[in-house]
């Protein structure tokens, strides 16, 4: 199925690894000019020479961190000089560190929510224009399987990926008649550095082996095993292409049926 997507400007936040990577590279496999960013310069270049070798196409990016605004801005105009008006805006970003209540301060919640909250409002705020003047657009913005079922030991990222949510419900509303599409993706356990993380860390708190938190993962999952980052790269795609015509203001899980909320 052809999404659409061929030459159509793609931005995709926090890009160098991970889902981020793995949605850059649906995007180019469907013929999208891809603009990656990450703070992580070696992952970048190893990105864009994996996503080249992959596709044929060789992504463009720019090193700079989601909280702090002005590299915001500077992606946003490097991608429109470099490849046009951004048509894909793909809100993606690392989870912020896990613990309880009691281990966080002031400076803890600030910074989550700045990571995982405004850096969403920034971007989108900076392609907004751009989208209005090409006539619409498309936003994903990546969360959480833990906006249908919070996640234990993840206070931070449970607080703030909720607010995408209503963030995005809201634009749906707004933006629908720029023909500009919002909607939220949330992974379950998708077999990623991140996943690997946070395992280590339930594993050492609960003192068993990795292998055992990972079976006891498993046997959660309807389908038995972790998520494939490609597998949630060609959902992401598919929202963020022409093809997506008329779903707007959702979320999805790519959670392998884990969650048992609606």
């Amino acid at each position: 199925m052809d999404l659409g997507l061929k030459e159509k400007c793609a931005l995709v936040m926090a890009s160098s690894s991970g889902l981020g990577k793995a949605i850059a590279m649906e995007l180019a496999r469907e013929e999208a000019n891809v603009m990656l960013f990450s703070p992580d310069l070696p992952g970048l270049q190893q990105a864009q020479a994996d996503i080249e070798r992959e596709t044929g196409r060789k992504p463009a990016y720019v090193c700079g961190s989601s909280t702090n605004y002005e590299d915001i801005k500077k992606v946003v105009k490097e991608a429109v000089e470099v490849f046009g008006p951004i048509y894909a805006l793909v809100n993606n970003t690392g989870g912020p560190k896990p613990g309880q209540f009691d281990a966080f301060r002031d400076e803890d919640w600030q910074h989550a929510y700045e990571l995982c909250l405004l850096s969403y409002i920034r971007t989108i705020r900076e392609v907004l224009p751009y989208m209005r003047a090409n006539g619409g657009g498309r936003i994903v913005n990546s969360t959480s399987s833990s906006v249908k079922a919070v996640l234990d030991n993840l206070i931070l990222s449970n607080t703030f990926r909720m607010g995408v949510m209503g963030l995005c419900k809201t634009l749906s509303q707004e933006l629908g008649g720029d023909d500009i599409l919002v909607n939220v993706i949330g992974p379950g356990r998708i077999g990623t550095d991140r996943i690997a993380y946070l395992d280590k860390v339930r594993a050492e708190k609960a003192g068993v082996s990795v292998e055992e938190i990972q079976k006891k993962s498993f046997a959660s999952i309807p389908l038995g095993r972790y998520g494939r980052p490609d597998e949630y790269g060609k959902l992401a795609a598919f929202l963020c292409a022409p093809s997506n015509t008329f779903i707007t203001g959702q979320t999805v899980l790519v959670d392998g049926g884990m969650v048992k909320a609606f």
